[in-house]
């Protein structure tokens, strides 16, 4: 199973003062943040661009989050030490390819860092294109031009905004958690949970103060 490009750290607050700790609490640890993240399923991203040499680059990545709707920008954490990272800074620019659910092999793929990964899947340049688009493999893909980046620890976020935006509706995203894949078909067929009960009304006796939230 891959191990993507792990999510900015957070730093492990205490309780208010005032609130009570939960029982038996579990110590965490700085190595321990992964697990803890594995617990936020997420959609699954191959982010490409081209190198100096024109060369195609590229990694798996599943940390990822919108920022702003205008103008339409976007967040990517990648380690500091990537190669992709260097290029995409270098060039300024690439292409963030959203997987769909039958993409399993190519997030394996591009997780490994197999120097032959661009020779074993479809991709083209489209011109205008950020970087190259993973045409059998996407479900929506997002051609971005850098505006910021802020390193910190072993990662560094990349601020882009999306200059072209390519969707096909009819594909299914692909979804990571818990060190395991999963299809957004098989969770949208999953039924809808139970109402929950509603709580009694309770009629204040007379004479009693009545409290408002």
């Amino acid at each position: 199973m891959p191990t993507f490009p792990s999510r900015p750290d957070i730093p492990d607050g205490e309780p208010a003062e005032g609130t009570p700790a939960a029982e038996d609490p579990v110590v965490l640890h700085e190595a321990d943040l992964r697990p803890f993240m594995a617990a936020f399923p997420s959609g699954v991203s191959v982010v490409t661009t081209l190198d100096a040499d024109g060369l195609p680059r590229g990694l798996t990545c599943s940390s990822l989050a919108s920022v702003a709707l205008a103008p339409p920008t976007l967040v990517v954490c990648i380690r500091t030490a990537s190669p992709t990272l260097e290029a995409l800074l270098a060039q300024g620019q690439f292409a963030l390819n959203l997987l769909h659910e039958r993409a399993r092999g190519t997030s394996d793929l591009f997780a490994s860092g197999d120097p032959a990964r661009f020779e074993r899947t479809e991709w083209r340049l489209p011109l205008g294109a950020s970087g190259p688009h993973l045409t059998a493999s996407a479900h929506a893909v997002a051609d971005c031009a850098v505006v910021k980046t802020a390193a910190f620890g072993d990662h560094t976020a990349v601020f882009a905004e999306a200059r072209r935006v390519t969707v096909r509706p009819s594909a299914q995203p692909l979804l990571y958690g818990l060190r395991r894949y999963a299809e957004w078909s098989a969770a949208a067929a999953a039924p809808p949970p139970a109402a929950s009960p509603r709580p009694p009304h309770v009629v204040p006796p007379e004479g009693a103060a009545r409290v408002r939230g």
